[in-house]
């Protein structure tokens, strides 16, 4: 975690970023907010600093323009020291932009005194993160305020916790459970990999359980990558309702058929859709369903809510 989003005044100008996001999060996730920039000796505040591209062989360096310094060694240096003394990680949030920390869209100059951008990048803390954590969920906290955004993030992000959890109980009945308790989340990413991951599942006696936990590990981050489509949401959420819809009304039915429509087309958002689910397992005591991660992927409480101030009069103009 970026340490200045909310935890430090430790930007170049001595600022800390709120977050609201990250005030949420806190609840939920234990955090090693770092700042790259004061770890390698820059004070607070101090010279902004940033990231060039030599005139001569091409290769980026990390300059700070007021004093002339180059920070490249020493940044590398810090990246390498401190990712390498990470465990049980399962994602970052880093500032957005930043010359040391950026994951996109960091301002690459043409030289140390110029003005001129040559093009956007990452920042070389960011990049560093990215070579290493790739398959993680890593983002930055401008990213964040997409609703879509932080949603796949935190569906990856507690779903490579939750397996983590998993794998330190070691035993095949963990792999089993956490599979099954997964298998809808997982068929609306991707049902090959789905399919895939529930073969490891089953010949894990055969790998063995230490094996079996690494393969599907790297099976689960690779279908994790990119968000589901919205399709394939669609399609599990008839999967779901193929457990009891002979036992609904025809009214039902067709409610629950009209919402997922206006779900696909963006009229409603999936809550709508997935209250339903959860309701009609309740009443028809289908635990199976009701401890589906695809329910609820994340805690509710860090879900997109739509801002309303209670002491503000909003019918006066």
């Amino acid at each position: 975690m970026s340490k200045c989003i909310g935890f430090d005044h430790c930007r170049w100008n001595a600022q800390i970023i709120s977050n609201d996001f990250v005030k949420l999060l806190q609840n939920h996730v234990e955090f090693t907010p770092v700042c790259p920039e004061v770890e390698i000796g820059l004070g607070v505040p101090r010279n902004p600093i940033r990231v060039v591209q030599d005139a001569e062989s091409g290769t980026l360096r990390l300059v700070q323009p007021a004093t002339g310094r180059d920070l490249t060694e020493e940044m590398q240096r810090f990246c390498e020291t401190f990712l390498s003394s990470l465990s049980d990680v399962d994602g970052f949030i880093l500032k957005g932009s930043s010359p040391s920390c950026g994951l996109k869209n960091v301002k690459i100059y043409a030289g140390t005194g110029s003005p001129y951008v040559k093009e956007k990048g990452k920042g070389f803390f960011g990049s560093a993160v990215l070579e290493r954590f790739a398959r993680l969920a890593v983002e930055d906290e401008e990213r964040l305020s997409n609703p879509l955004i932080r949603e796949h993030f935190l569906t990856k992000l507690f779903a490579l916790s939750a397996f983590r959890h998993a794998k330190e109980g070691g035993k095949a009945a963990d792999l089993v459970k956490f599979h099954s308790e997964n298998k809808f989340l997982l068929m609306a990413y991707s049902q090959s990999a789905m399919r895939e991951l529930g073969k490891i599942v089953a010949n894990q006696k055969g790998t063995g359980i230490e094996k079996a936990f690494s393969i599907y590990r790297e099976g689960l981050e690779k279908a994790l990558l990119r968000p589901p489509k919205r399709g394939s949401v669609v399609n599990v959420l008839s999967h779901m309702i193929g457990y009891f819809s002979e036992r609904l009304s025809k009214e039902e039915r067709a409610f629950f058929t009209e919402s997922v429509e206006n779900y696909r087309k963006g009229i409603v958002p999936l809550a709508v859709c997935l209250n339903l689910v959860r309701s009609y397992a309740i009443r028809f005591k289908a635990d199976y369903l009701l401890n589906q991660s695809f329910l609820e992927p994340y805690p509710m409480e860090l879900m997109e809510k739509p801002t309303y101030d209670e002491d503000r009069d909003y019918w006066r103009f």
